[in-house]
């Protein structure tokens, strides 16, 4: 009996190279009140558990914005504001300390459970909180006074560590402790961040109600570097002036990426916290979910290395299965793989191509191009060519020629024209195979 294999065992095996890679690793999640009071909160808690079952180590950040204001609400007790910060007065305080304390411990309740019914059944987490940031107050600001609003003064980092290497995760709130014993109440975000930045963490991630970050026309921006982050950090902030809206999910996280970004955390990644298995889903499949913030582009182009032949051959299998490349034993691929360019995101090979010179007769053959199905929509089989087309002008290379048998109005496409046999150099036109008939095209190398 023949059985067939399923979505859930195509998406575990895809899974795998996330696992290994993550396995170790230092995330700092910002979790907004936002977040914890919306129905899927509980599954995100199901799925820090599961990261924290792969050998993630974890710090959670949580805010307590809404429900800060529910409380005050409800006490006809009102703060004001002063550049985006609460002034949190000594009549508030209690009350802003009451709202993060419960939401502590609630937050500390959704990651002991175990029920045998439940995501997490089996699991033993370790949730440790206490002092490990030490505040200050923020002071007196254009006359106005912050009262019990404070900033950061130092971090417990060798105890955060501690903890982490123990297998606890590490849950801290807005809350914290000044050297004379007094409470200040402190942007989330920046703990988040300065956390992030001073255990150098391999990531940061936060939640909005959104599927990342939204571009003008509705559709979802996969990753930016900084600098496009900081623009439509400046846009958001522009209509937050206009607005009064200081609540944006969305741009609390952007100020924190920046800042991390630039200080040295590799990524930061921003995701829906109303989309169940958002956080998975962006971190364990090739695409993601949300939008990405990285100081330099997660995908790039470069010339192939010995380790890179195993993430080469699972590109070309399937293509060469169905006869659309010639195979090619891990042998030859050994020895030929300094002819071999490959586009690599993520740790992942989604693109290869091999250059053979022929330097007698200035051409040279592009071969085994090959781009992962998945990638295909956009634009990396260009990208590809344009790569070869300069390696080939370094090498004084003037004309590329590709032999194939299924992609033939692409290369047509890109300015390649169809010649017959006798135009291929000699070593290769003795090598042609006539049964399997490919289409020879060829472009010159200064050519688009």
């Amino acid at each position: 009996m023949k059985i067939r294999s399923t979505a859930l065992v195509k998406g575990f095996r895809q899974s795998a190279p996330y696992v290994n890679a993550h396995r170790g690793k230092t995330m700092v999640i910002m979790l907004g009140g936002e977040a914890v009071a919306d129905k899927n909160f509980k599954h995100i808690i199901s799925d820090l558990a599961l990261l924290h079952s792969l050998g993630v180590k974890i710090v959670l950040v949580h805010g307590a914005r809404p429900q800060i204001n529910s409380i005050l609400n409800n006490n006809q007790s009102e703060t004001a504001y002063h550049k985006g910060v609460r002034i949190t007065d000594v009549h508030a305080l209690p009350l802003v300390m009451q709202a993060a304390g419960q939401l502590q411990l609630a937050i500390t309740a959704q990651l002991s459970m175990s029920l045998s019914n439940t995501p997490m059944a089996g699991t033993q987490l370790n949730v440790v909180s206490g002092n490990f940031v030490i505040a200050q107050p923020l002071g007196v600001d254009d006359g106005v006074d912050y009262c019990h609003s404070g900033r950061i003064r130092r971090i417990d980092i060798e105890g955060i560590n501690r903890m982490l290497d123990q297998g606890s995760i590490v849950l801290l709130g807005p809350i914290a402790s000044s050297v004379t014993g007094e409470s200040f109440n402190l942007l989330s975000e920046e703990v988040a961040t300065q956390v992030a930045i001073r255990l150098k963490a391999d990531k940061l991630i936060g939640f909005c109600s959104e599927q990342g970050i939204i571009d003008e026309n509705g559709e979802e921006i996969a990753e930016l570097v900084p600098r496009e982050a900081e623009s439509i950090l400046n846009r958001l902030e522009s209509d937050v002036d206009q607005s009064g809206d200081n609540s944006s999910g969305t741009l609390r996280f952007l100020r924190a990426a920046i800042t991390a970004c630039r200080a040295g955390v590799p990524r930061s990644h921003l995701i829906s916290y109303k989309v169940d298995g958002a956080l998975v889903q962006e971190l364990f499949s090739l695409d993601g979910i949300g939008t990405q913030i990285v100081y330099a582009s997660s995908e790039r182009v470069r010339l192939a290395q010995i380790d890179d032949i195993g993430g080469i051959l699972d590109l070309i299998r399937p293509l060469e299965e169905q006869g659309v490349l010639v195979r090619r034993s891990r042998e030859q691929l050994e020895q030929e793989i300094h002819q071999f360019t490959i586009i690599e995101k993520d740790g992942l090979i989604i693109g290869c191509a091999a250059l053979y010179p022929y330097p007698e007769e200035h051409m040279a053959e592009m071969a085994c191009v090959a781009i992962h199905p998945e990638y295909r929509d956009g634009n990396r089989g260009l990208v590809m060519l344009n790569y070869m087309k300069q390696q080939s002008k370094q090498q004084g290379i003037k004309q590329i020629f590709v032999l194939t048998t299924h992609s033939l109005h692409w290369f047509r496409e890109q300015g390649f024209s169809e010649v017959d046999v006798d135009r291929l150099p000699m070593k290769k036109k003795n090598l042609y195979n006539y049964q399997r008939n490919s289409k020879i095209l060829m472009t010159n190398t200064n050519q688009g």
